[in-house]
């Protein structure tokens, strides 16, 4: 069945506009079929309220996500994520600071909210689910769009060019299960060395069938206050982790040191999330401890060898640009290095400079970065505070900064993440309808499709501030052409629901096989590996399940020790992976507190 473009909405979802003389564009909120359509377009009134990325959609009159009334959105307003029971006021901000209500970013609004679809990290007192109320859709003039009309979905003929061909993305290798340990876990206590077998013995008291812990490492002295532990990555040797002002390389089979720890003059301010494809992080750090200190100090490590590389300090910008806080990202060989309101690339190898990304058109800042191997996104802000306030997602060659393709959002979309690059799949939200969208791009900017599933996700995103920090989130994988993303669990088990990128159609869903929540976090030839969080009696799992087929049930890889189970919920937010068959997971913010033995990461496997 087919329905007009124009026609009156049924059941408050929000209806799609005619189209303006520029065409509609914007993402749908998330969750419908949305797609955004080509530069400057229109996105349908407020649909099914879904909070997107960093904050609960409802719709008008409605109680808010987590059962509190409907209240003002992010931006420094008081909102779902700054009141009720998951509201985390008190949670120390991304760089050891806390966290502001309503702190302004440089040249484009902030949002306070957790920064996207996301529960607070495993562990964390409650979740923080953004994809709460039902996704609302953008009809887009060269484009079609599944639109949710009062429960129905309606197909929208599409009335300008083809799609371009549909990104799938490739498969990685099967994967080759190891592990290794026996005896006590090896725990160098500080981190800073061999220490022998801590008396501690996490393996004590292990059941038949419960994995075991490899190795644990004890957290790093903090200040008070806490201190970030941001980073973590795992090599085919090495287990390499950054704490406060220093980072720490183990083996990944029994947690010896690999390297002596590096330590920095002053805290790590902010990390590339993934290593190069030769093993290489860049680390950005503090240039002194004063309330002025910028956030522009780079250093290069080597992983295999805990060597240190290439050293460069980043310029501020102009005016309200500076470095106080800075996000980076790796694409191929280039780094970019990204401030609130622009970016400089630098050789990953050398350490040389390539290109500045600046203001360009009307007002438009560049306002984030994503990278995988041979892509790059920017998401700018333009218009700010004016009558066409939106923004923009743009392609860039990642060796010279130029723009391939630009993609604008209507006015009042904000783009909030990536949640992958190659392909692109992004998140977007408008605050003010309190709807989000999330939708796929095809490799020439043009949206392939949106999703279309009325469903309440709950990936799990960190703090989004001065940057947008737009690959960010844990808890939602993308491979073969489809996107997999976590439900909500309101009581009992939640599901994985994959989702066709091609359709936006979900293709199946997986439940829990515990009363805890299950996160996907990686695919692995056919096989998309989930981890399941621990419960007060029983500790985290890790799973398969089949991508392909009529089956989808879950298939245990690693059941770890209950004995743990504390530990494992102890972290507030944390990193986690599974690499040849070994369970990772680390903290990623120390408390400081002196009396708790606060561990920094453990490995689990059989």
């Amino acid at each position: 069945m087919s329905k007009p473009p124009n026609q009156p909405p049924q059941g408050g979802f929000g209806a799609p506009q005619d189209p303006p003389p520029g065409g509609f564009g914007a993402p749908a909120p998330q969750g419908q079929p949305q797609t955004p359509p080509p530069p400057q377009g229109a996105p349908s009134g407020p649909p099914p309220q879904q909070p997107g990325h960093g904050y609960p959609q409802q719709q008008p009159g409605q109680p808010g996500p987590y059962g509190q009334p409907g209240q003002p959105g992010p931006y420094g307003q008081p909102g779902p994520y700054n009141s009720g029971p998951y509201a985390q006021p008190q949670q120390p901000g991304p760089y050891g600071q806390p966290q502001q209500p309503g702190q302004p970013g440089y040249g484009y609004p902030q949002a306070q909210f957790p920064g996207a679809p996301g529960t607070p990290p495993p562990g964390g007192p409650g979740s923080r689910n953004p994809f709460r109320g039902k996704p609302a859709l953008a009809i887009g003039a060269a484009v079609a769009a599944l639109l949710v009309i009062g429960g129905s979905v309606w197909a929208v003929t599409s009335t300008g060019d083809d799609k371009d061909k549909k990104p799938v993305a490739g498969k990685s290798d099967d994967p080759k299960p190891s592990g290794s340990g026996g005896g006590a876990p090896v725990n160098p206590g500080d981190g800073s060395g061999d220490g022998g077998e801590d008396p501690e013995n996490l393996n004590e008291g292990r059941q038949a069938g419960e994995s075991e812990v490899l190795w644990y490492k004890e957290a790093p002295d903090a200040p008070g206050s806490g201190a970030d532990a941001d980073g973590m990555w795992i090599t085919d040797k090495a287990a390499v982790k950054a704490a406060y002002k220093q980072v720490f390389a183990y083996d990944v089979g029994d947690g010896k040191p690999s390297w002596d720890p590096i330590t920095f003059p002053e805290k790590i301010c902010a990390v590339t999330p993934e290593k190069t494809a030769d093993d290489k992080i860049v680390v950005a750090y503090m240039s002194g401890s004063s309330d002025r200190a910028k956030c522009n100090k780079l250093q290069e490590v080597d992983l295999a060898t805990g060597q240190k590389g290439w050293t460069e300090e980043v310029e501020d910008g102009e005016l309200f640009d500076s470095t106080l806080s800075v996000e980076l990202t790796v694409s191929g060989k280039t780094l970019m290095v990204g401030r609130s309101q622009s970016g400089t690339a630098y050789d990953v190898t050398s350490g040389k400079k390539l290109y500045d990304k600046k203001k360009y058109g009307d007002a438009c800042f560049p306002a984030g970065f994503a990278g995988s191997a041979n892509k790059l996104v920017q998401v700018a802000s333009c218009g700010a505070g004016g009558n066409n306030a939106h923004d923009e997602l743009q392609g860039l060659d990642p060796k010279t900064g130029k723009v391939l393709w630009t993609y604008a959002y209507e006015k009042g979309w904000r783009v909030g993440r990536a949640y992958s690059v190659d392909p692109l799949v992004v998140y977007a939200t408008d605050e003010e309808k309190k709807v989000w969208n999330i939708s796929a791009f095809t490799s020439g900017g043009k949206v392939q499709e949106q999703v279309g599933v009325d469903e309440d996700f709950a990936p799990e995103c960190g703090w989004a501030i001065l940057e947008r920090d737009l690959q960010g989130c844990a808890g939602v994988a993308v491979g073969g052409g489809t996107l997999y993303l976590p439900t909500e669990a309101t009581t009992g088990a939640n599901e994985i629901v994959a989702i066709n990128l091609a359709t936006g159609k979900e293709k199946w869903r997986a439940k829990s096989p515990a009363d805890e929540s299950m996160m996907p976090m990686k695919v692995e030839g056919d096989q998309l590996i989930a981890y399941v969080q621990p419960s007060y009696d029983a500790g985290g799992q890790v799973v398969s399940i089949p991508t392909g087929g009529s089956s989808h049930e879950p298939s245990k890889l690693l059941q770890n020790p209950q004995a743990v189970a504390d530990i494992e919920n102890s972290f507030y937010s944390k990193d986690i992976d599974w690499v040849d068959g070994r369970f990772f997971i680390s903290s990623t913010r120390l408390t400081g507190n002196d009396e708790a033995k606060e561990k920094l990461m453990l490995a689990f496997g059989k």
